[in-house]
């Protein structure tokens, strides 16, 4: 199921309805299969169409996670509470304030 609608996804890509919420669908879609390589390019896609689009940037950081590239996590959700208290998203800056603490926090 998740082939069929990343393919229709990406079908809509470049055409008229092309914007943050496809590429940030398309993202959470390949995330959701795996390929989080795939993802991030959407998600930074998203965030490129909407930069205060808060939650492409919480699901960027997952995604940069994923990937293994921390350092990447870290900037993603640093830009996304920006982003989320320009738009007075107070639940997605918590959420992603949390990600950090627990990202930054010594491993014992």
């Amino acid at each position: 199921m998740s082939t069929d609608l990343i393919a229709s996804l990406r079908k809509q890509c470049g055409g008229p309805r092309d914007g943050a919420l496809l590429r940030f669908s398309l993202g959470s879609a390949l995330l959701a299969d795996g390929d989080s390589g795939a993802a991030i390019d959407e998600l930074r896609r998203a965030v490129g169409f909407d930069p205060t689009y808060s939650a492409a940037w919480k699901l960027l950081g997952k995604a940069c996670l994923a990937d293994g590239d921390e350092t990447a996590a870290v900037d993603a959700w640093r830009s996304g509470i920006t982003a989320a208290a320009q738009r007075g998203d107070k639940q997605a800056e918590k959420e992603m304030s949390v990600f950090l603490r627990r990202l930054e926090k010594p491993q014992s």
